[in-house]
């Protein structure tokens, strides 16, 4: 498991693992391109809900050390980006000693190919889309709320029934899955286990901050209600 990862401008991935891992005794001693190497990340939902992996994506590419003057531009990037507490502040934590192994290793992933497997379906997706992707303004926020909203507002969660139409049913539960800057995502829940399903909540426009998201839950529980 990679202690910090990010994404370079360039759509490479960037690692920072043990120096003692397999990929980076592997990465050593592969010539430059050599060696390929694919990342899985599984998408867990912070909620207890029933089948909470809400997806998968799969990096596909060829693994090389960072090497030379990238080496300090990459570990600005993922201080930055992905800080781990005092690490990345230690420069001689990511240097190799005079003797045996560096610590900590900065691996390159070249992406070749991605397929992704989530809510929204099954697809691979352009490398060149990763590059020019944006992290969603919500992602940092998502456990929390999403936490927040199942233990303090299960009755809020509740009324968006009202919005089902004629899925709508008695006694079903609601538990709030999934959360970005386009809409919610709750998974309804009835009686029998085959019942279950999950619909999708949009905002009335794209949110960019917690206080854009108060408005837009605001809306749609003010809908729900109604």
């Amino acid at each position: 498991m990679p202690v910090a990862r990010t994404v370079t401008p360039d759509g490479d991935v960037i690692l920072l693992v043990s120096g003692e891992s397999a990929a980076a005794r592997a990465a050593a001693h592969a010539q430059d391109d050599d060696l390929t190497a694919v990342i899985e990340i599984t998408d867990v939902a912070p909620v207890s809900v029933p089948h909470r992996i809400r997806g998968r994506a799969w990096l596909a590419g060829w693994l090389t050390p960072v090497r030379g003057d990238d080496r300090a531009v990459c570990a600005a990037l993922l201080a930055e980006r992905r800080p781990v507490g005092e690490l990345l502040g230690m420069s001689e934590s990511l240097d190799p000693p005079y003797s045996g192994r560096p610590a900590w290793m900065m691996l390159r992933l070249e992406v070749g190919e991605i397929s992704v497997d989530d809510l929204w379906g099954a697809e691979h997706v352009d490398p060149d889309e990763l590059s020019g992707a944006e992290p969603d303004p919500m992602t940092a926020h998502e456990t929390e709320l999403l936490q927040h909203l199942h233990t303090a507002h299960a009755d809020r969660i509740a009324d968006l029934c009202g919005l089902l139409g004629p899925r709508r049913a008695e006694g079903m539960t609601a538990v709030p899955l999934a959360l970005d800057r386009l809409g919610l995502r709750v998974r309804f829940a009835g009686a029998a286990a085959e019942s279950s399903f999950d619909a999708r909540f949009d905002f009335p426009e794209p949110v960019t901050d917690i206080c854009g998201l108060r408005r837009a839950m605001h809306t749609l529980f003010s809908a729900a209600s109604h």
